[in-house]
């Protein structure tokens, strides 16, 4: 899977679980701070991202990736092992 296909997936699946346009969301933001992710909604957020690409991670590491740019960097990393 390229960075593309990972970044489109990770930007529709945020999209999804916190209720936005797709379009609104930028690599740059943070879950938290810009896109009102709260603990629980992390959480969610770490679970569909692990349905959707069919991997299991440590949550206390994927609870460390604060931004869309660094979810997307984690997941290119954990499927294309690099």
């Amino acid at each position: 899977m390229t960075r593309r296909e990972i970044a489109q997936q990770v930007v529709k699946i945020t999209a999804r679980e916190l209720n936005m346009n797709a379009a609104d969301i930028k690599e740059t933001d943070n879950f938290a701070m810009e896109l009102g992710a709260d603990s629980l909604k992390s959480i969610e957020l770490v679970a569909a991202f692990e349905e959707e690409f069919e991997v299991s991670v440590i949550e206390e590491e994927a609870l460390k990736v604060q931004s869309v740019g660094s979810a997307i960097d984690f997941f290119d990393k954990l499927l294309n092992k690099q």
